[in-house]
Parts: structure tokens; sequence; C-alpha cells
């Protein structure tokens, strides 16, 4: 499986270089999000730009990702840009239950203002 991985501070990018998320991929794919869960990892963006076909088992791996970052941090779907991709997040409905942003740039600023808004949450509640 091939992708690029880049960390911020506050986030990481995880890019799928592949033309197919599916069953030969995604056993990999949950692997590389519990790695990344298990360093520390608070909030996750999951690139998809370059993905033209997701079946079932890519979709699993998404779910897996999102059920990691659920209790703690974010997860972010993004770069769905393949009609195949977009009809079947439509179909699976997933859209409702994930985040899931146009583009990376987009993708990192809702991820730092969900994150600026929660500190500004428990600085509130440590004022009160």
């Amino acid at each position: 499986m091939k992708y690029s991985i880049d960390k911020q501070e506050n986030y990481t990018i995880l890019e799928l270089q592949e033309d197919n998320l599916n069953s030969l991929m995604a056993p990999s794919l949950k692997s590389e999000f519990v790695i990344l869960k298990n360093e520390g990892i608070k909030n996750l963006i999951l690139n998809l730009t370059p993905v033209k076909y997701v079946d079932s088992s890519g979709l699993s791996a998404i779910l897996t990702a999102n059920r990691l970052w659920s209790a703690d941090g974010m997860f972010v779907l993004t770069g769905i840009v393949h009609d195949s991709v977009k009809k079947l997040i439509e179909i699976s409905r997933l859209d409702s239950v994930i985040h899931v942003i146009p583009n990376v740039e987009q993708s990192v600023s809702a991820l730092l203002e969900a994150q600026a808004e929660e500190n500004a949450g428990a600085a509130d509640s440590d004022n009160a």
C-alpha cells in the first residue's frame, strides 16, 4: 500500500496513493490507523484524492478510523473527487456519520476551528 503521511502539531494527513481502496488495501490501512492512534495522533485527515474506487472493505477501513478517533480527537475524510467514490459515500450515507470535507485546506481549517472552540470551552469552564 502506497501512502504519504504529513504530521503537523495539531493534525496528521494520510493520503492514500492508490487507485483502489479495496479488500487488498483495507487491512493494511486499518493497521496504519491503529499505529497512528497508538502514536498519539489527536486528529486525522484521510485524503482520498487519488482513489478512484472504494469497496465495502474500504468503507470498513474508513469507519474503523472514525471509530478510533470518535472518543478523542477528530477524523475527517477529504478529497472525494471521483464519481464512483462520491456515489458510494452518498449511497452508504457515510457523510451523515463522518466529517466529509471537500479538500485538505478546508479540512485543516475545520479541524483548527473545532480545536479552537474546544479550547475556548475548556477555558470557560476553568474560569467558572
